[in-house]
């Protein structure tokens, strides 16, 4: 098999068809949004899902540019090719954190296409250049406008800490986005791709006929690789990964499947997608990995659930109503849509009576990602060579249930003063994270007839029933374990028991007592 080429980081479609990178033709999908009824659009995925390659795609589509489609679903779909004007605003590429960054991003756009289509008197803001830009641009070629956006929020999203900068570029994009209304009539296909809807940009008010895609089955994989995708593109990417590591096709299919498919993207579940800058990566690398994660550490999310007190180990299974999936504007009360959006959890059932979305992790690479990445967080600091992984491995596996608690107080010491474990729910989020990542069954709040228990944890030999005080005493914890009988459930398990009460200081971060039974 010739060597192929992988389009890893690649957004650019006209790169990919003339340097012969590998392509899945997504061409199909492109003309059916294109053939409609509408002609506004929204699409959010998370990132790195291909959103700038399907907005490159439309680009050359709509310039009219058919050798680079030959051999495409669409060649044949397409009889009639135009070179319509089209205007392309990427966000993607600055840091907002600056004042002055929007406006400067948003006036060289504008500059590069006055250079072309001209600038009007008395266009002196950025939303009328924008509508003469676009007016123009119709009258100078007969053919009206199409107008695509990537990341159009990015500018907000950067800016979620710094209430002041995040009004100013909201006001800053309310009045350039303005533009495209005024601007309707000059207009033949407009496409916004994002992460979220933001409610507080005009946008989708002034847009009333504004389709949002994003959760509909009909394009549920206009973006990411589907397992029929898989297929028929990379059956020989797979088997030549296969034979780097020593494995059978369907081993390491089904160790691809785990890794990174089971996104979904609309209520019907209809087709799950794989993430494809990981899929990708692993095929060219022969090898899995976190790869998305390399990418992008999720260090707002992480904080957002510490602020919002959010227990970890509830995030799989909960739900969300399905008018909130897809808004940002509650955030800091609730973490779960923008979870979804960014692709930390997806849905895994959908509740009609009810209108609610059921969310859990699409594969083995973002949960562990995810998980890894809070460490930091309750820890301070991405090393703690005093806690020793394989150490606490063994320990919790031959039942010393003191050693690895000495651990834990080893790892808790390493927490700096500023970063707190200051509510009880901080502290079972961190002995889940520890035990999850380890490998352990681990289910936090166990519910029993008589209450719950705070982390019950099970391995091949033990099932370790804890429960966890803060400024308490070790005493009280482990006789709320007998008055409750927390342990009664596990009683016919063939499993050895054992009961661990442990109390902890706020003040100090540390361990303040452990009874084991």
């Amino acid at each position: 098999m010739a060597e192929r080429i992988f389009p890893i980081g690649i957004q650019t479609f006209e790169k990919i068809r003339d340097v012969n990178y590998v392509y899945v033709d997504k061409t199909q999908q492109v003309y059916r949004i294109t053939h409609g009824s509408s002609m506004y659009f929204f699409l959010s995925r998370p990132r790195r899902f291909g959103k700038s390659l399907l907005l490159s795609t439309l680009e050359s589509y709509f310039e009219g540019r058919r050798d680079l489609f030959e051999g495409l679903a669409i060649a044949a779909l397409e009889k009639e090719w135009k070179s319509y004007p089209v205007l392309h605003l990427d966000l993607t590429g600055t840091n907002y954190h600056e004042p002055d960054a929007l406006q400067k991003t948003l006036n060289l756009s504008l500059i590069q296409w006055e250079k072309i289509y001209g600038h009007g008197e008395g266009e002196d803001t950025l939303g009328d250049r924008f509508t003469g830009i676009i007016k123009r641009a119709k009258e100078q070629t007969g053919l009206p406008v199409v107008l695509l956006v990537d990341e159009y929020e990015k500018p907000i999203l950067d800016t979620l800490d710094d209430e002041e900068l995040q009004e100013k570029h909201r006001q800053t994009l309310n009045g350039f986005y303005g533009g495209i209304k005024k601007a309707d009539r000059y207009l033949k296909f407009v496409l916004l791709t994002g992460v979220t809807k933001i409610g507080k940009l005009s946008v989708f008010s002034a847009l009333n006929n504004l389709t949002d895609i994003s959760l509909m089955p009909d394009f549920s994989n206009i973006c990411g690789i589907t397992e029929k995708e898989l297929e028929s593109n990379f059956h020989e990417d797979i088997q030549a990964m296969a034979d780097a590591r020593g494995k059978t096709y369907e081993a390491m299919h089904a160790d691809l499947k785990r890794e990174y498919n089971g996104y979904h993207f609309c209520e019907e579940m209809t087709e799950s997608v794989y993430n494809p800058f990981s899929l990708l990566k692993a095929l060219a690398y022969k090898k899995l990995d976190h790869f998305w994660f390399e990418s992008g550490t999720p260090t707002f999310l992480v904080q957002l659930l510490k602020q919002t007190r959010s227990n970890i180990d509830k995030l799989e299974g909960a739900t969300v109503e399905k008018d909130m999936i897809m808004s940002i504007d509650t955030y800091k009360d609730n973490p779960l849509p923008i979870l979804y959006q960014s692709g930390y959890l997806t849905i895994s059932g959908y509740d009609e009576e009810f209108s609610e979305f059921m969310l859990g992790y699409p594969n083995v690479e973002v949960k562990e990602g995810f998980l890894k990445g809070m460490i930091p967080l309750v820890t301070g600091s991405e090393k703690a060579s005093e806690f020793q992984i394989s150490g606490f491995i063994r320990d919790v596996r031959k039942g010393d249930t003191q050693a690895f608690f000495n651990r834990i107080d080893a790892l808790l010491a390493n927490v700096p003063y500023e970063i707190k474990l200051d509510y009880e729910v901080h502290f079972q989020n961190f002995v889940y994270l520890l035990f999850t990542l380890m490998g352990f069954y681990t289910h936090v709040e166990y519910h029993t007839a008589m209450g719950r228990a705070d982390v019950i944890i099970k391995t091949d030999k033990y099932i370790y029933v804890m429960e966890l005080k803060r400024e308490g005493s070790a005493e009280a914890a482990i006789q709320q374990i007998k008055d409750k009988e927390y342990a009664k459930p596990f009683m016919s398990d063939g499993r050895k028991l054992i009961l661990a009460g442990a109390n902890f200081r706020a003040d100090m971060c540390a361990l303040d007592g452990l009874i084991v039974e």
